[in-house]
This record gives structure tokens, sequence and C-alpha cells, in this order.
């Protein structure tokens, strides 16, 4: 039986599964890697170390397996990412990652100057800080030595791709999330590389997520382990990557991941933006669409507070103190805003924030309100949605915050929505080996793969008393932010 590997290149740490053509997990190892934080606001990574990853993490992987059983490789990735090489292909700068919050200027010049309606008619989408077009436009003006050398952009996994087929190629979910991809149309945008100062030449490839971009090169194949012609498809963004390892396919799928980032993420079949810009339009990794919100700190809310102020990695010993009297009655909020933020207020200055302190709150109440208030920014998105006639009955649920039992209760019932928690929680490295599965002619297409292998564990449901009591809490907690924005600003 053939196998097939999963990448999932996360912020933190690149993740590897192999699987089998029925969905059975062989087997998963996890290599972590540094952020670099060289300026407040700032974040990069260095990609020699995703190098570094992989080529270690596939024979590891592989360790009490036949790698001739490799079939393929698929690879969900960070979004977002400026990786750039020189005409010989070597790295010229740290990778600047999507949750960098170093070109507010560039987006304001994109989004007033170039004006947010002409970004839309281009791109589907309006700048947001952790857009990649916004970081050409500030290597050109901040590192302009550095820019004249570009000969390739690329994304983060695929570089990654590069590495094991020499090919420089991008699939359409995670190159619209360049604002340089004429989404709709599904080609790269000829006035916004003209806005950049950059050619098409410099561009990649574009791919469907499932199609085949090349083999392994004989000689990475030797050194992972691998037989000849393991195929490498195109791969995708992490989320719409995650759909797929979730199953949210086709019209009317719901994932909400709860990772570094938090996303809700709405599979159509047809091209759809909304008239604010406050949810991306994106292309699907299934051949159709996607409308998405991002928030660009989540689960990294929960470890901040857990690692650097409460100095504890006792995550369920923490929630154990929340009390079922506790739930729906908290008066500390938390603004999730530790690194700016994206969807729906697209705002760099915002700042994380608790709100409601007294001499009696303890512990527990910050802890709570940390999950609570990342579950009051998803629903913020979710209710742009709801503004456009999408009725969010249920969704799936991924990302390492879903392993939390309270937590996905707590977003059940704010959202008000049954939550479908998979049997596998892998969701991007799944849904990357579910694409090279689609590649190497395993399944017809991704929905076929996904009816096969995505199966469902258990569902969280909301309690209609809990619901009305976080109805309450929403609607005190969506007042912040407006209240606040401008002290941001000054601050």
């Amino acid at each position: 039986m053939s196998c097939y590997i999963g990448i999932d290149l996360g912020t933190s740490a690149m993740k590897l599964l192999l699987m089998d053509s029925c969905g059975d997990i062989k087997n998963i190892v996890s290599r972590e890697y540094p952020l670099e934080f060289p300026n407040p606001g700032w974040s990069q990574q260095n990609p020699e170390d995703w190098r570094r990853a992989l080529m270690e993490g596939i024979p590891e992987l592989l360790d009490g397996f036949d790698g001739e059983t490799v079939a393929g490789i698929g690879v969900g990735g960070q979004m977002h990412g400026l990786v750039v090489l020189d005409e010989d292909d070597n790295v010229i700068r740290p990778a600047i990652l999507w949750n960098d919050g170093r070109t507010a200027k560039q987006v304001d010049f994109l989004n007033n100057e170039i004006g947010k309606q002409r970004l839309s008619e281009l791109t589907a989408n309006i700048a947001f800080a952790g857009f990649t077009a916004p970081k050409l436009l500030w290597m050109k003006e901040n590192e302009p030595d550095n820019f004249a050398k570009i000969a390739k952009i690329m994304l983060p996994k695929d570089y990654i791709n590069y590495i094991l087929t020499g090919v420089h190629s991008c699939d359409y979910s995670d190159a619209s999330g360049m604002l340089l991809l004429d989404v709709k149309n599904k080609r790269w945008s000829e006035e916004m590389l003209a806005i950049c100062g950059v050619k098409e030449s410099q561009m990649p490839k574009l791919f469907e997520s499932w199609e085949c971009i090349g083999t392994v090169c004989e000689h990475i194949a030797k050194q992972l382990g691998l037989g000849d012609n393991v195929r490498v498809c195109a791969g995708a963004g992490d989320n719409a990557a995650a759909a797929v390892g979730t199953g949210v396919v086709g019209e009317g799928g719901c994932n909400i991941s709860i990772g570094t980032s938090g996303t809700v993420f709405i599979s159509s079949e047809r091209f759809g933006v909304d008239n604010n810009n406050a949810l991306h339009s994106f292309a699907h990794a299934d051949g159709g669409y996607h409308l998405m919100g991002c928030m660009l700190s989540a689960a990294s809310c929960n470890k901040w507070l857990m690692e650097n102020i409460l100095e504890s990695d006792d995550y369920s010993g923490q929630q154990a103190a929340i009390g079922e009297d506790k739930l729906g009655e908290n008066h500390v909020f938390f603004l999730p805003y530790l690194m700016g933020e994206r969807s729906p207020i697209n705002d760099t200055d915002a700042r994380g924030m608790l709100i409601g302190m007294t001499m009696d709150t303890d512990r527990a109440d910050i802890v709570q309100a940390v999950l609570e208030g990342v579950a009051f920014a998803i629903r913020d998105s979710v209710e742009v949605a709801r503004s456009l006639e999408i009725k969010i009955i249920s969704s799936r649920i991924c990302g390492g915050g879903a392993k939390s039992e309270l937590w996905k209760r707590i977003f059940a019932n704010v959202l008000n929505v049954e939550l479908e928690c998979p049997v596998s929680e892998q969701g991007p490295g799944m849904g990357g080996a579910m694409l090279a599965m689609v590649a190497c002619g395993e399944y017809a297409d991704v929905k076929s793969a996904c009816e096969r292998l995505v199966h469902i564990a258990s569902t969280v449901k909301p309690e209609a008393e809990l619901t009305a009591k976080y109805e309450a809490r929403y609607q005190q907690f969506r007042k912040i932010y407006p209240t606040v924005r401008e002290l941001f600003r000054e601050i």
C-alpha cells in the first residue's frame, strides 16, 4: 500500500505525518525552530531552519518504515511570508512572516493612495500588514540593495517545495494572500506587480493545490530515504490545507482553527467578496473559493499568558480552576490583539488588553478571560459572514487550542454553533497528504478524498442558557475596541 507524507510548515515548528492511502496515520514527528523579533511588532524566520527541519524530519518520520512506499508529498504552510531568492536561488534575507507588523506605512499607501476599491477590483482584497505585497514595498524602501537582488519571490511552503523539487511554484490558495493575485481569474495581477516594482518573471508558476509540480530530486530523495519518482503537489496555504484535512470543501462548509493564529474559514463553489473587505476572499485548495477571517493571535494568547506571565506549562491544570459557575459570568475581558489585528478591524496599532479586574479577580478569571477573548474575536468575523446572509449552523474545529474541551465548549456557546471535532487533529498536515493522494491518482479529486478519509469523532453542542449568557458578554466585549481605538494610536 502506498504512503504519503503531509507537512505542516507552522510558525514555531514543522509537523510531518506519514499516512497510508486509507487515511491511517502511521507516524508523526515535529521539529521546532526559533522566531526572531528584531524590533517591536516585527516577526521573521530563517528559511534555513525550515530546510534543516525538513531534511532531519523526514528521515526521522520514516524510521522503521519503508521509504520506497512513499508515493507523494504535500505541504500546507504558514501564509503570506516573504521569501526572496537571488539569481543563484540563495535566500537574500530572513523571511518576513504573516504576523509581522512593520508595514503600517505601506498598508496605508496601498489602501489610501492606490485605494481599497481598486485593490479589491484587482485582487478581491484590501491591504493588511501581514500580506506579502506591503512587505515587498517595505523592502524596496528600506532595503533597496536586497530588493535589487530579488530573482524569485516565494511563500514559505513554496520554499520547501523548491528544496524538494527545484521548481519555483505556488498554488492559488496561498497566492491569494499575497495581494498580488487576481483571485477571481486565478492569475498574477500585472497592475499589482507594477505597483510593487516586480516582474511576473520573478513570480513562481501557479498551480492548483492538488497538481503535481514535479518529483523529488534524486540527490534529495537519497538523503531523505525516499524512492524514485516521489510526486510533490503544489500544496496549499495552511488554512486551506486544514480545511481539506477537516473535510471543509464545496459549498457552505465551515472550519474554525485555533492555532497560533485563529481563523474562520467558509468554503464556496462561487467567487464572492464582502463589501467592506473585512473578510479575505481567497481561492480554495479544492478548486473553488473561500471567505476567511483571520485573527493574528489565538492559541498564542494562551501560550503567552501561560509561559510568559504565569510561568506554567500546566495548561489543563490552570483551566481546571474554571468552574461551571464561572462560565458566562466573568466580568474580566481580554482584547487578544498582541500582534495587532487583521480581521475584521485591520489595525496594526491594536494591542492586548485586560479590563474589568477588581480586588477579587483571581488567576482563573484571567485565564478564562483570555480563552473567551479569543472566542469573542473569532465571533467578530463570524458576524461579518452572517451579515452576508451566510448561515453557519455547524463548523469543524481544529488546531492546538481545539485539544481543550473547555475552550471548545466556550467557542460553541459564544458562536451558538455545533462544533464537529474530526478524528484526526492534524489539519494542515493531513490536508497536505490528501492533496498528494490526488496528485498521485489515489483519488479523483479533493472532495472524493475528503468523503473517504475525514471522520467526525465528537460534537460539541451549544447550551441555550450558557449561549444567552455569552450573548450578553459578547455585546459588552464588542464595545471595548471602538472605545479605546484612538488610545492605541497614541501609545
